[in-house]
């Protein structure tokens, strides 16, 4: 019997495009948009907070109330599946191996519990994005790292990456499909090629020869991991100029305890050299974690504000069940937390304004969507502006010469550019 599903994605890129992926295996069933009508939805779920965890079963609860039956996949299943399932509160699990299998499960009246393995590699490919004028490319899937906060290793597995002819396959497919900007996503994209005697700086190299290719654009990325090969693509017109590096803390002593593979005065100079090639450049931040005493924070504080950061995801720490960190004892109160959290905020917010008003060159934009009566698109330093026009620009590249800077984003009238 034909059924009608849903897919709804929390969390990451990754995410974004597993869903997609997992919408390609579907062949006997119609995919709808709205999840009133579905008879089947599948949550691809977050795992990496309790607050992620306690969101998922929100969301589960109330979907199943009209008799929907509820497939989870995603991080979430590997964590919280076997509980969801053993309660009856879902249909299946299905783990992120087992994508190929979802369309005869979905035909089966039986419920399932296929949770697979945490070896596997995707090499399907997406070639269309609903809903996105960019297109997603996933070339890696784990994380060899040990961070003590941190779940995602356990869920997703080691570091192991797609074959370079595969991605450059994909790539191709996606421009003629008419993508001229492409997001590389995975768990660690830095990682890619390591046991593969390869780099992500030389498989940059060969996407930048795609053809019709206009920007890359680079999910988050560890200090350690931008090398020789890396460096040299820097200058490449089609490499976005904006790197998100993840430092997560900016005190020596609190990167030990957090069991980072980076060291401060090393992440410094990096960014440095990075922001002197005219780079816009973000990070995540984790304030209050336990030993973030307030000499630590006092002197993190100082060396934050050597760090040129024009965008930032910094978040209060949030004990994660099953690590090491949230065996800690140590808690940090939570007003003292937003207090610090805001603090660096406000200091990039000045310094993304101060780069914006800095700029001299021609912004090039593509239009992603319109609200609240503005177009709006990011530039090549992944700055939003918002766009005046009496023609529909959506999922067009304009260059941009005149534009208003103003402390939220920039702002043009598309008749300046004439």
């Amino acid at each position: 019997m034909k059924k009608k599903v849903y897919f709804k994605t929390f969390g990451c890129r990754t995410n974004i495009y597993d869903t997609q992926l997992l919408k390609t295996y579907i062949k006997d069933h119609e995919i709808v948009q709205n999840e009133q009508e579905a008879d089947v939805i599948v949550v691809n779920s977050c795992t990496v907070t309790n607050g992620a965890d306690s969101g998922l079963r929100t969301y589960i609860n109330s979907a199943r109330k009209n008799g929907t039956k509820i497939i989870l996949t995603g991080c979430g299943a590997v964590s919280k599946g076997k509980d969801f399932f053993d309660k009856k509160e879902i249909f299946g699990v299905l783990g992120a191996s087992n994508k190929d299998k979802i369309n005869e499960l979905i035909s089966q009246d039986k419920t399932f519990y296929e949770i697979g393995n945490l070896n596997f590699i995707d090499t399907k490919i997406v070639s269309n994005y609903e809903n996105h004028t960019k297109a997603f490319v996933k070339i890696q899937e784990g994380c060899d790292f040990a961070c003590s906060y941190c779940i995602i290793p356990s869920v997703r597995g080691k570091s192991r990456s797609v074959p370079s002819k595969e991605i450059i396959k994909q790539v191709k497919l996606l421009a003629q499909n008419g993508y001229s900007e492409i997001v590389l996503t995975g768990t660690n994209i830095g990682s890619y090629g390591l046991k593969d005697k390869t780099t992500l700086g030389k498989l940059l190299q060969e996407i930048g020869k795609v053809n019709g290719i206009k920007r890359v654009r680079l999910g988050s990325l560890e200090p350690a991991q931008i090398d020789v090969s890396f460096k040299e693509i820097l200058g490449e017109p089609w490499l976005e100029k904006h790197l998100h590096i993840a430092l997560q803390h900016t005190h020596e002593k609190m990167l030990r305890i957090m069991r980072r593979r980076s060291h401060t005065q090393n992440d410094l100079a990096l960014f440095n050299e990075l922001s002197q090639k005219g780079f816009a450049l973000g990070t995540d931040f984790i304030v209050a974690h336990p030993g973030e005493s307030e000499l630590i924070w006092q002197e993190a504080l100082d060396n934050f504000k050597h760090f040129k950061l024009t965008h930032i995801h910094a978040f209060i720490f949030s004990p994660r069940d099953g690590t090491h960190s949230a065996s800690m004892s140590e808690r940090i109160n939570g007003e003292i937390a937003k207090e610090r959290l805001n603090i660096l905020k406000d200091i990039v917010v000045q310094n993304n304004y101060e780069f914006r008003k800095k700029q001299k060159c021609i912004l090039e934009i593509l239009v992603e969507s319109k609200k609240d009566g503005f177009y709006e698109g990011y530039d090549q330093f992944f700055n939003k502006i918002k766009i005046t026009s009496k023609e529909d620009i959506t999922k067009q590249w304009i260059n941009v010469k005149k534009y208003e800077c103003k402390e939220d984003c920039n702002y043009t009238r598309l008749e300046y550019e004439k």
